[in-house]
Protein backbone atom coordinates (compact mmCIF):
# COMPACT_ATOMS: atom_id res chain seq x y z
CA UNK A 1 0.00 0.00 0.00
CA UNK A 2 3.04 2.27 0.00
CA UNK A 3 2.54 3.20 -3.66
CA UNK A 4 -1.15 3.93 -3.03
CA UNK A 5 -0.24 6.25 -0.15
CA UNK A 6 2.32 8.12 -2.27
CA UNK A 7 -0.15 8.66 -5.12
CA UNK A 8 -2.88 9.68 -2.66
CA UNK A 9 -0.61 12.23 -0.96
CA UNK A 10 0.47 13.78 -4.24
CA UNK A 11 -3.13 13.90 -5.47
CA UNK A 12 -4.21 15.61 -2.26
CA UNK A 13 -1.47 18.22 -2.52
CA UNK A 14 -2.27 18.92 -6.16
CA UNK A 15 -6.02 19.20 -5.50
CA UNK A 16 -5.55 21.49 -2.50
CA UNK A 17 -3.47 23.86 -4.61
CA UNK A 18 -6.24 24.01 -7.21
CA UNK A 19 -7.94 27.40 -7.03
CA UNK A 20 -11.25 25.87 -8.08
CA UNK A 21 -11.57 24.17 -4.70
CA UNK A 22 -11.07 27.43 -2.83
CA UNK A 23 -13.64 29.15 -5.02
CA UNK A 24 -16.18 26.40 -4.39
CA UNK A 25 -15.61 26.43 -0.63
CA UNK A 26 -15.89 30.23 -0.63
CA UNK A 27 -19.17 29.93 -2.51
CA UNK A 28 -20.47 27.43 0.04
CA UNK A 29 -19.53 29.72 2.93
CA UNK A 30 -21.22 32.60 1.08
CA UNK A 31 -24.39 30.53 0.86
CA UNK A 32 -24.25 29.99 4.61
CA UNK A 33 -23.99 33.75 5.15
CA UNK A 34 -27.06 34.07 2.95
CA UNK A 35 -28.72 31.46 5.15
CA UNK A 36 -28.15 33.70 8.17
CA UNK A 37 -29.78 36.62 6.36
CA UNK A 38 -32.72 34.47 5.30
CA UNK A 39 -33.02 33.15 8.83
CA UNK A 40 -33.27 36.68 10.19
CA UNK A 41 -36.45 37.33 8.22
CA UNK A 42 -37.97 33.97 9.17
CA UNK A 43 -40.28 33.58 12.13
CA UNK A 44 -38.99 31.07 14.70
CA UNK A 45 -37.46 28.87 12.02
CA UNK A 46 -34.06 30.53 11.71
CA UNK A 47 -32.25 27.41 12.83
CA UNK A 48 -34.08 25.09 10.42
CA UNK A 49 -33.49 27.45 7.49
CA UNK A 50 -29.77 27.76 8.23
CA UNK A 51 -29.28 24.01 8.64
CA UNK A 52 -31.24 23.22 5.46
CA UNK A 53 -29.42 25.75 3.28
CA UNK A 54 -26.05 24.96 4.85
CA UNK A 55 -26.34 21.20 4.31
CA UNK A 56 -27.62 21.79 0.79
CA UNK A 57 -24.60 23.99 0.06
CA UNK A 58 -22.22 21.33 1.39
CA UNK A 59 -23.92 18.66 -0.72
CA UNK A 60 -24.04 20.69 -3.95
CA UNK A 61 -20.49 22.03 -3.71
CA UNK A 62 -19.18 18.58 -2.78
CA UNK A 63 -21.03 17.16 -5.77
CA UNK A 64 -19.30 19.58 -8.15
CA UNK A 65 -15.91 18.76 -6.66
CA UNK A 66 -16.54 15.00 -6.80
CA UNK A 67 -17.77 14.99 -10.40
CA UNK A 68 -15.51 17.48 -12.16
CA UNK A 69 -12.27 16.74 -10.33
CA UNK A 70 -13.04 13.02 -10.07
CA UNK A 71 -13.45 12.78 -13.84
CA UNK A 72 -10.25 14.75 -14.42
CA UNK A 73 -8.05 12.62 -12.15
CA UNK A 74 -7.25 10.08 -14.85
CA UNK A 75 -7.81 12.11 -18.03
CA UNK A 76 -5.59 14.97 -16.81
CA UNK A 77 -2.70 12.60 -16.23
CA UNK A 78 -3.15 11.16 -19.73
CA UNK A 79 -3.34 14.59 -21.36
CA UNK A 80 -0.17 15.73 -19.61
CA UNK A 81 1.58 12.45 -20.50
CA UNK A 82 2.58 12.07 -16.85
CA UNK A 83 0.64 8.82 -16.55
CA UNK A 84 3.07 7.00 -18.84
CA UNK A 85 6.04 8.01 -16.71
CA UNK A 86 4.23 6.86 -13.55
CA UNK A 87 3.25 3.49 -14.94
CA UNK A 88 6.81 2.95 -16.19
CA UNK A 89 7.79 2.72 -12.53
CA UNK A 90 6.94 -0.26 -10.30
CA UNK A 91 3.37 0.97 -9.96
CA UNK A 92 0.35 -1.14 -10.82
CA UNK A 93 -2.59 0.49 -12.55
CA UNK A 94 -4.96 -0.41 -9.73
CA UNK A 95 -2.56 1.19 -7.25
CA UNK A 96 -2.58 4.37 -9.31
CA UNK A 97 -6.37 4.39 -9.49
CA UNK A 98 -6.85 3.64 -5.79
CA UNK A 99 -4.30 6.28 -4.84
CA UNK A 100 -6.09 8.90 -6.93
CA UNK A 101 -9.38 7.94 -5.33
CA UNK A 102 -8.00 8.16 -1.79
CA UNK A 103 -6.34 11.49 -2.56
CA UNK A 104 -9.57 13.07 -3.76
CA UNK A 105 -11.44 11.55 -0.83
CA UNK A 106 -8.98 13.25 1.52
CA UNK A 107 -9.55 16.53 -0.34
CA UNK A 108 -13.32 16.16 -0.06
CA UNK A 109 -13.01 15.40 3.65
CA UNK A 110 -10.98 18.55 4.30
CA UNK A 111 -13.30 20.77 2.27
CA UNK A 112 -16.41 19.23 3.81
CA UNK A 113 -14.99 19.75 7.30
CA UNK A 114 -14.26 23.41 6.46
CA UNK A 115 -17.82 23.94 5.22
CA UNK A 116 -19.22 22.16 8.30
CA UNK A 117 -17.29 24.57 10.51
CA UNK A 118 -18.79 27.44 8.54
CA UNK A 119 -22.26 26.01 9.11
CA UNK A 120 -21.68 25.72 12.85
CA UNK A 121 -20.36 29.28 12.91
CA UNK A 122 -23.58 30.42 11.22
CA UNK A 123 -25.66 28.50 13.79
CA UNK A 124 -23.72 29.96 16.69
CA UNK A 125 -24.07 33.49 15.30
CA UNK A 126 -27.83 33.30 14.96
CA UNK A 127 -28.75 31.18 17.96
CA UNK A 128 -26.18 30.43 20.65
CA UNK A 129 -25.29 28.54 22.70
CA UNK A 130 -25.48 25.45 20.54
CA UNK A 131 -27.84 22.72 21.71
CA UNK A 132 -27.15 19.00 21.95
CA UNK A 133 -29.40 18.32 18.97
CA UNK A 134 -27.02 20.35 16.79
CA UNK A 135 -24.61 17.41 16.91
CA UNK A 136 -26.88 15.63 14.44
CA UNK A 137 -25.63 18.10 11.83
CA UNK A 138 -22.31 16.25 11.94
CA UNK A 139 -24.16 13.00 11.21
CA UNK A 140 -25.77 14.60 8.16
CA UNK A 141 -22.39 15.90 6.99
CA UNK A 142 -20.88 12.43 7.43
CA UNK A 143 -23.62 10.88 5.31
CA UNK A 144 -23.08 13.54 2.65
CA UNK A 145 -19.40 12.60 2.60
CA UNK A 146 -20.33 8.94 2.10
CA UNK A 147 -22.51 9.94 -0.83
CA UNK A 148 -19.66 11.95 -2.35
CA UNK A 149 -17.32 8.98 -1.96
CA UNK A 150 -19.67 6.92 -4.13
CA UNK A 151 -19.91 9.70 -6.72
CA UNK A 152 -16.11 9.92 -6.94
CA UNK A 153 -15.90 6.19 -7.57
CA UNK A 154 -18.50 6.43 -10.34
CA UNK A 155 -16.75 9.44 -11.90
CA UNK A 156 -13.46 7.58 -11.97
CA UNK A 157 -15.11 4.50 -13.46
CA UNK A 158 -16.54 6.43 -16.40
CA UNK A 159 -13.31 8.39 -16.90
CA UNK A 160 -11.46 5.08 -17.41
CA UNK A 161 -13.15 4.31 -20.72
CA UNK A 162 -14.64 7.50 -22.17
CA UNK A 163 -14.00 11.21 -22.68
CA UNK A 164 -14.20 13.67 -19.75
CA UNK A 165 -17.35 15.31 -21.15
CA UNK A 166 -19.20 12.03 -21.50
CA UNK A 167 -17.93 10.88 -18.11
CA UNK A 168 -19.43 14.00 -16.51
CA UNK A 169 -22.75 13.36 -18.28
CA UNK A 170 -22.80 9.69 -17.28
CA UNK A 171 -21.96 10.47 -13.66
CA UNK A 172 -24.58 13.20 -13.46
CA UNK A 173 -27.14 10.88 -15.04
CA UNK A 174 -26.40 8.08 -12.59
CA UNK A 175 -26.66 10.54 -9.72
CA UNK A 176 -30.07 11.81 -10.82
CA UNK A 177 -31.29 8.25 -11.38
CA UNK A 178 -29.91 7.19 -7.99
CA UNK A 179 -31.86 9.93 -6.23
CA UNK A 180 -35.08 8.39 -7.55
CA UNK A 181 -33.98 4.76 -7.22
CA UNK A 182 -36.28 4.14 -4.26
CA UNK A 183 -39.25 5.52 -6.23
CA UNK A 184 -38.62 3.04 -9.05
CA UNK A 185 -39.10 0.16 -6.61
CA UNK A 186 -42.55 1.42 -5.71
CA UNK A 187 -43.55 2.32 -9.25
CA UNK A 188 -46.99 0.99 -10.14
CA UNK A 189 -48.32 2.18 -13.46
CA UNK A 190 -51.27 0.46 -15.05
CA UNK A 191 -50.11 1.17 -18.61
CA UNK A 192 -46.75 -0.54 -18.11
CA UNK A 193 -46.39 -4.27 -18.57
CA UNK A 194 -45.43 -6.42 -15.62
CA UNK A 195 -42.09 -7.30 -17.23
CA UNK A 196 -41.24 -3.61 -17.64
CA UNK A 197 -42.08 -2.85 -14.04
CA UNK A 198 -39.95 -5.80 -12.92
CA UNK A 199 -37.03 -4.61 -15.08
CA UNK A 200 -37.28 -1.10 -13.60
CA UNK A 201 -37.25 -2.60 -10.13
CA UNK A 202 -34.09 -4.59 -10.93
CA UNK A 203 -32.46 -1.43 -12.31
CA UNK A 204 -33.37 0.41 -9.11
CA UNK A 205 -31.38 -2.12 -7.08
CA UNK A 206 -28.38 -1.83 -9.42
CA UNK A 207 -28.36 1.96 -9.22
CA UNK A 208 -26.80 3.57 -6.14
CA UNK A 209 -29.60 4.61 -3.79
CA UNK A 210 -28.52 8.10 -2.76
CA UNK A 211 -31.63 8.55 -0.63
CA UNK A 212 -29.91 6.31 1.91
CA UNK A 213 -27.71 9.29 2.78
CA UNK A 214 -30.39 12.00 2.91
CA UNK A 215 -31.29 13.01 6.48
CA UNK A 216 -31.35 16.77 5.93
CA UNK A 217 -35.05 17.11 6.70
CA UNK A 218 -34.82 15.24 9.99
CA UNK A 219 -31.71 17.10 11.14
CA UNK A 220 -33.13 20.51 10.18
CA UNK A 221 -36.10 19.86 12.48
CA UNK A 222 -33.95 18.59 15.34
CA UNK A 223 -34.98 14.95 15.02
CA UNK A 224 -32.37 12.29 15.91
CA UNK A 225 -30.78 10.10 13.25
CA UNK A 226 -30.97 6.38 14.12
CA UNK A 227 -27.60 4.75 14.61
CA UNK A 228 -28.72 1.73 12.57
CA UNK A 229 -29.37 4.00 9.60
CA UNK A 230 -25.85 5.45 9.83
CA UNK A 231 -24.33 1.97 10.16
CA UNK A 232 -26.28 0.59 7.18
CA UNK A 233 -25.40 3.63 5.05
CA UNK A 234 -21.72 3.19 5.90
CA UNK A 235 -21.72 -0.49 4.95
CA UNK A 236 -23.66 0.29 1.77
CA UNK A 237 -21.17 2.98 0.72
CA UNK A 238 -18.16 0.75 1.43
CA UNK A 239 -19.52 -2.27 -0.44
CA UNK A 240 -20.92 -0.36 -3.40
CA UNK A 241 -17.80 1.82 -3.67
CA UNK A 242 -15.52 -1.24 -3.53
CA UNK A 243 -17.47 -2.90 -6.36
CA UNK A 244 -17.33 0.22 -8.53
CA UNK A 245 -13.60 0.67 -7.91
CA UNK A 246 -12.97 -3.00 -8.70
CA UNK A 247 -14.77 -2.61 -12.03
CA UNK A 248 -12.87 0.61 -12.72
CA UNK A 249 -9.55 -1.12 -12.00
CA UNK A 250 -10.44 -4.00 -14.32
CA UNK A 251 -11.41 -1.60 -17.12
CA UNK A 252 -8.36 0.60 -16.61
CA UNK A 253 -6.01 -2.42 -16.54
CA UNK A 254 -7.26 -3.53 -19.96
CA UNK A 255 -7.22 -0.08 -21.55
CA UNK A 256 -4.69 0.54 -24.30
CA UNK A 257 -2.90 3.73 -23.31
CA UNK A 258 -0.84 4.03 -26.48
Amino acid sequence: MKNVLIVATNTFREAVRDRVLYNLVFFALLMMVAAILVGQISIDIEKSVIISLGLTAISVIGLFIAVFIGVGLVSKEMDKRTLYALLAKPLERWEFLLGKYCGLLMTLSVNTAAMALGLYAALWTVKHPLAGADAYVLVAVYLILLKLALIVALAMLFSCFTTPFLAILFTAGIYVAGVFAADLRQLKVVKLEAATVKMLRVISYVLPNFENFNVMGAVAHGRPVPGLLVWNATLYAILYGAIVLAIASAVFSRRNLK
